[in-house]
C-alpha cells in the first residue's frame, strides 16, 4: 500500500474496521470500550486532555518504521515496549504480546527512540492508567509512505482481541484501593539468587589490596 500520510489514517482505518468487526459480530465487551482519535499528537498534547477519570488503560495506534536497527516488519503488527518517553506499562505490554501469540497473530517487539505517542502524553498529564502502544510497520513517515496489507491485518486482529479481554487488572476501576490483587513484574517468591560466587578482588586484580599506593611506584 502507498499512499501521503499514512500516519497516522491507516492506524484510523485499523480501529474502526475493529469496531465495525466486533458491532457485526455482535461481539461482547467485558469493559467500556471508547474509540478516540485524536489530532494534536504530533505537537505533543495528543491524549492529554480527552480523557475521562473512569479511563483505566489506554491503547494507542501510531506507525512503526521499519529501518536499519529497529524490529519493525511491513508484515506483521509491532507492539512498542517504549517510545521516548520512556518503557510503557508492563503487564498491558506483555497481555498484548500474549494475546499475539494466543491468537495466532503475527507480531513484532519494538521500541522507538525518537517519537512519541497520545500514551506518553496521556501520562505526561498526569492520568493515571495503564498505557501501551502498537502500530503497523511502515517504510518513511511525514510524506509518500509504503505498508503492506499484512501489517494492517495483523493490527486489526490485535486491537480487536484487546477489546474483546478482561482488563489487566479490575481493581483498576477504583482510584484507591488495597494491596489485595496488585500487578506485580515478578513475584518475591519467584526470584532465584545468583548461584555462582562471586570471585574476592585479589582473584582479579594484579596487585593485592594489601599494598598501598606508594608501594606500587
Amino acid at each position: 500500500i502507498n499512499s501521503r500520510y499514512l500516519d497516522d489514517k491507516a492506524a484510523v482505518a485499523a480501529l474502526l474496521t475493529a469496531c465495525k468487526a466486533v458491532r457485526d459480530h455482535k461481539l461482547q465487551l467485558p469493559v467500556d470500550v471508547h474509540p478516540l482519535l485524536t489530532i494534536t499528537e504530533e505537537v505533543g498534547s495528543g491524549a492529554s486532555a480527552a480523557l475521562h477519570g473512569q479511563i483505566a488503560e489506554i491503547l494507542s495506534l501510531d506507525i512503526s518504521i521499519a529501518a536499519p536497527g529497529q524490529n519493525t516488519s511491513e508484515h506483521a503488527a509491532t507492539i512498542c515496549m517504549q517510545d521516548m518517553s520512556g518503557p510503557f506499562d508492563y503487564h498491558l505490554t506483555h497481555k498484548l504480546i500474549s494475546l499475539a501469540k494466543e491468537n495466532d497473530i503475527a507480531h513484532r517487539r519494538d521500541i522507538f527512540r525518537y517519537y512519541r505517542s497520545d500514551s506518553a502524553a496521556a501520562v505526561e498529564a498526569g492520568n493515571d492508567i495503564r498505557t501501551a502502544l502498537i502500530g503497523f510497520g511502515a517504510d518513511a513517515s511525514h510524506g509518500q509512505e509504503r505498508t503492506h496489507r499484512d501489517a494492517l491485518v495483523a493490527l486489526t486482529q490485535l486491537v480487536i482481541a484487546y477489546m474483546i479481554s478482561e482488563p489487566v487488572a479490575r481493581r483498576d476501576s477504583h482510584s484507591m484501593g488495597s494491596l489485595e490483587g496488585f500487578t506485580e513484574q515478578l513475584r518475591p517468591q519467584d526470584m532465584v539468587l545468583p548461584t555462582t560466587p562471586l570471585p574476592t578482588p585479589e582473584e582479579f586484580l594484579d596487585t593485592p589490596f594489601s599494598v598501598t599506593p606508594s608501594e606500587r611506584l
